[in-house]
């Protein structure tokens, strides 16, 4: 009950983001390679600051 307010950390918000990402671009893998392919870059860029938000 306490838990709603609770604040997410910022690793926690990307990594949503992530996964919402990686499905997008997996359901455009079928439809459209070009739009896949810049939602995969995407993707790739928010785990590349997921990484560095762990290291720090």
């Amino acid at each position: 009950m306490f838990g709603l307010f609770k604040k997410k950390d910022k690793t926690a918000i990307l990594q949503k983001k992530y996964e919402k990402t990686m499905s997008q671009w997996h359901e455009l893998s079928s439809i459209n390679r070009a739009a896949s392919d810049k939602k995969y870059a995407e993707a790739e860029a928010i785990l590349r600051e997921i990484e560095l938000l762990k290291k720090q």
